[in-house]
């Protein structure tokens, strides 16, 4: 029965997904953005190309044939600008493949822009090899992961990200999707049953916690939301109104909710192992065992984070070193200030996780034996 439960489950996902693939519900329209297709760059001209040591800058002409969509075989000229930036420029050469976005203009591909090299094919094979890992691996309960990891996707994508530019509260709008995508994803990889309830529970006491800690100590930071990259052009962008900072801390719980959730699911599939194996336990020495568990695995688990966090910013790191600046500068500046929040607010809704969790499913597991001792109960 709880294998239909849990098949059944999986199905209504799988849907959820399907409907979210074609939903829309972004600002622009694609009208607005565009037409896209691979292209094969026949000829490139970079007369106009200026290089200073490594940097380059003005405008590279590219011929393009384009290799798909209604236009395929057609051929026309784009321009490439480089700006200097090296993490945004790409300098192409004469047999690259890119990704062209164009209009149309008297049935003709027009107004093309280079969008970087095709990397879309190769993202989809790996995404596939990774499903094909998990599956192989964790057998049913693979499929499930995979099936979780895409609905999270899909959710961020397509609900949380255009709410956030239609102007909803972020806040509140982040703790909503991250209990759906928790409910989903414990209920769907631990079962509908206690464990799944215990990591449900102990998950979202972690998060609110995050978010608490996260919202009074951005203003004691006296931080913005203007610290991410991308903020300011953002707003730039027509977006006044954001509430970046809001944003700021919606991201801070909405990162660590995913090592939230991992934690609390080890710690709640112990307490569910612990009560098989003993039944006979009692409800102190239970939560006490789900806490030993949670104690091994906690001293790792942050540990991830700052490695996660940080490794993200090894070249500015490089450069306050290259340049000789002390550590005062580095920890004080604002958007290293934020990270420092980031890794340890989130470390305190990790580490909190594994006691909600274990006292969660204490007091789970042993009201149902309660209820299992009465007659007529057994099956409750």
């Amino acid at each position: 029965m709880e294998h239909k439960r849990e098949w059944l489950f999986s199905l209504i996902i799988a849907g959820i997904c399907l409907v979210l693939a074609s939903v829309n519900l972004a600002p622009m329209s694609a009208a607005q953005r565009g037409l896209h297709a691979r292209g094969r760059i026949v000829a490139v001209d970079n007369t106009h190309v200026r290089q200073n040591l490594i940097v380059r800058t003005e405008a590279q002409v590219l011929t393009v044939q384009l290799l798909d969509g209604p236009h395929k075989g057609d051929e026309f000229s784009i321009t490439n600008m480089l700006t200097g930036k090296m993490e945004f420029d790409e300098f192409y050469e004469p047999g690259a493949v890119i990704l062209v976005e164009y209009d149309v203009v008297d049935g003709k591909p027009h107004h093309g822009v280079a969008r970087g090299h095709y990397r879309l094919g190769m993202q989809a094979m790996l995404i596939v090899l990774f499903g094909l890992l998990l599956v192989s691996v964790a057998g049913v309960t693979g499929l499930k992961a995979v099936l979780s990891f895409v609905f999270a996707a899909m959710v961020l994508w397509k609900i949380y990200f255009p709410m956030l530019l239609q102007g909803y509260p972020p806040l509140a709008g982040g703790l909503g999707v991250v209990a759906l995508l928790t409910a989903v994803i414990t209920f769907s990889v631990g079962g509908i049953n206690r464990r799944g309830v215990a990591t449900f529970l102990g998950s979202m006491m972690g998060v609110l916690l995050t978010c608490t800690l996260a919202v009074w100590f951005a203003k004691a930071f006296a931080l913005h939301g203007a610290v991410r990259p991308f903020a300011e052009t953002l707003l730039y962008s027509g977006y006044i109104e954001l509430r970046l900072t809001d944003i700021f801390i919606a991201s801070v719980f909405i990162a660590s909710s995913g090592a939230v959730m991992d934690l609390a699911m080890d710690v709640a599939a112990s307490m569910d192992e612990i009560k098989r194996k003993h039944p006979a336990i009692g409800v102190v020495e239970h939560i006490r065992s789900g806490l030993r568990v949670g104690r091994a695995v906690v001293g790792t688990m942050t540990t991830t984070l700052l490695l996660a966090y940080s490794s993200s910013h090894i070249t500015m790191f490089l450069l306050f070193m290259a340049k000789g600046l002390p550590m005062e500068n580095l920890l004080n500046a604002p958007f290293v200030a934020a990270e420092v929040l980031n890794i340890l607010v989130g470390s305190f809704g990790l580490v909190t996780v594994a006691p909600f969790t274990a006292l969660v499913s204490g007091l789970l597991y042993q009201k149902t034996s309660e209820l299992a001792s009465i007659p007529g109960c057994e099956h409750a």
